[in-house]
């Protein structure tokens, strides 16, 4: 591959942009990137060089913290940003300020987001951009998530990507991938963010990254949700925040898209795009279940450094400037989102979205391209002439509905004493509120989930095997022994309960493989025993008749084990937690 080389004239129109430096002070705070004309990008050591120089340098406007510590010991970072005298969330609160988060190196190899961020944050603190805009909110910059993976330095760890000369990697120390952690929340480094998330509430989360994939013109992605998921009235808010930032962005030289730019078939612009709503395993999948504002910013790969840089300072601008002058206003409307979630019992509730097969044709600024057979891998490949612009008239399919849609328990979910430890423990990572039962509760009534089918994935995913289950709830009557957990619907976080415990909701608890026993055969009857009970069950004669019209579907005849099994299921020592979801749901709050 071949490096584009950085012209001195993008390099002068981008300084250009920028407004000077003038205070030798503030001159200081420069970036390893800055200096080098944003050709390299520092360690992480200048991180915290950096944040310590900042609360030096402005000691009534910024504070620098440290939030967590990585599994090989680096301290994880974060600044508090705010010219209203706000260092905690107790002083945010009582000020009524927006908090927003914002943080770059989730993925370390795509670091544009810590350059740009130490660069605005600066500026902003000098009154160069955004000018009053940290008088009305608390910023909290983190420059690295990934801290470990960003110190896995090295060249071209990135191939699909221009620039820096060196960079980090994409997965952390464990070889996790942050972003696809929020609700497992496997890692120390995605406990630690949960703990700074809960104390803060923040009203936006901002997550900084670049785009894999094709090339073409389009120089960055603006995804916000909820726009299409979520609290109903929440989505004007973010769809404000999208339509906003990607206006002030184009003013400003970009060509901003809201969608993400990934083909329908890989590597065949002629398939078009699809949009959708991320799953909770992204941030911005997540934060909506939280009735918080969450957004995705992907600037694109093959634009050189220099320009992803500056696009991703001129979003961060941007962002202060709109959560300073919108943020109190959207924060009431979160805050409205709290209390209408905490009323969703006994309510149709959508635990993910797909897109319709309705479909439009976009223009899309790519590139002159050829799809011929490779000689090296004897696929077709596309090959792009950078050189020649071309707009493409491509499909789009972007209208989303629910595509898995469940009412909501009118009481909660009782989670059962045996897993009460280790449940109570990731609920407490999200803030989720739930309660200990002090005395047991004999022959209540529930509703239990009984999976029809249950497919294992064959693969490891983030070091867990997923679990998708087929069925449905169903009313049964079942003993809750003391000591269980019992999780009120009735609270602010009710999206969130529920896509932790609803059993199809895509990254649930049981979704990752964490109840997988449940779905495994332990105790078995031995195939000679099968017979003798057969034979004995033959007598009645409704099993009989039953067993009978079961012959008549030629794989249940063709299966000796299936015709066997017949008869174990109807027999006492048949094991009734056998695909039973241990975690039910209760109409009623115990008392």
């Amino acid at each position: 591959m071949t490096r584009t080389p950085i012209s001195i004239a993008l390099l002068a129109a981008l300084f250009a942009a920028l407004p000077a430096v003038a205070a030798p002070s503030a001159a200081a705070l420069t970036t390893v990137s800055e200096r080098s004309g944003f050709t390299r990008t520092g360690r992480y050591d200048e991180v915290i060089a950096l944040c310590e120089a900042f609360a030096a340098r402005y000691p009534q406007a910024v504070r620098c913290q440290d939030f967590g510590t990585t599994p090989e010991g680096r301290p994880m970072k974060v600044l508090v940003a705010s010219k209203a005298g706000a260092f905690s969330p107790q002083e945010a609160k009582a000020k009524g300020l927006p908090v927003m988060l914002i943080q770059g190196g989730i993925h370390a190899g795509e670091i544009d987001g810590k350059d740009a961020g130490f660069l605005a944050l600066r500026q902003a603190l000098e009154g160069q951009v955004a000018a009053g805009a940290l008088d009305r909110q608390v910023l909290l910059f983190v420059p690295v998530f990934n801290v470990d993976g960003h110190e896995r330095f090295a060249a071209w760890n990135r191939p699909n990507q221009r620039g820096p000369e060196e960079m980090g990697w994409r997965t952390t120390a464990q070889n996790y991938n942050l972003n696809r952690d929020y609700v497992k929340a496997d890692t120390p480094e995605m406990q630690a963010m949960l703990r700074l998330v809960n104390a803060w509430d923040p009203l936006a989360y901002v997550d900084l990254h670049v785009t894999d994939g094709a090339k073409f013109e389009h120089d960055v992605s603006i995804q916000v949700e909820p726009v299409h998921s979520g609290d109903e009235a929440l989505r004007k808010a973010g769809t404000a925040l999208r339509d906003g930032v990607i206006a002030d962005l184009a003013r400003r030289g970009s060509l901003p898209l809201p969608f993400y730019p990934s083909f329908v078939l890989n590597d065949d612009p002629s398939s078009g795009f699809e949009d959708g709503v991320a799953t909770p395993r992204f941030s911005h999948g997540y934060f909506p279940l939280r009735n918080r504002l969450a957004m995705l910013v992907e600037t694109h790969s093959w634009r050189d450094y220099p320009h992803r840089v500056k696009v991703t300072h001129d979003t961060i601008v941007s962002l202060l400037e709109r959560i300073a002058n919108n943020g109190a206003q959207w924060r009431k409307q979160a805050l409205a989102a709290d209390a209408r979630a905490q009323q969703l019992g006994g309510t149709p509730v959508a635990l993910d979205y797909k897109a319709t097969d309705q479909v439009r044709t976009i223009e899309f600024r790519g590139y002159e391209y050829t799809r011929t057979p490779s000689e090296v891998s004897g696929a077709l490949m596309t090959r792009y002439d950078e050189s020649k612009p071309q707009v493409w008239r491509v499909p789009m399919r972007d209208e989303l509905v629910p595509a898995h849609v469940v009412v909501a328990p009118k009481g909660g979910y009782v989670v059962p004493a045996a897993h009460a430890a280790w449940v109570g423990a990731k609920l407490d990572q999200h803030g989720v509120s739930y309660r200990r039962l002090g005395a047991p509760m004999p022959k209540t009534a529930v509703q239990a989930f009984r999976a029809d089918a249950a497919a294992l994935s064959a693969n490891s995913v983030e070091g867990h095997q997923r679990t998708t289950l087929e069925g449905a709830w169903k009313a049964e009557t079942q003993d809750i022994g003391a000591g269980a957990l019992f999780v009120p619907i009735e609270q602010p976080k009710a999206r969130l309960a529920m896509a932790l415990l609803e059993p199809q909701a895509p990254d649930a608890l049981v979704a990752w493989g964490e109840f997988n026993n449940y779905f495994e055969r332990k105790e078995y009857m031995e195939d000679y025993v099968a017979e003798e009970v057969a034979r004995e069950m033959l007598k009645d004669p409704a099993v009989k008749a039953a067993f009978e019209q079961r012959l008549e579907n030629k794989a249940f005849a063709d299966s000796p084990q299936q015709r066997l099994e017949f008869f174990a299921r109807r027999h006492s020592s048949w094991d009734d937690q056998y695909r039973r979801y241990p975690v039910v749901r209760v109409d009623r709050a115990p008392r």
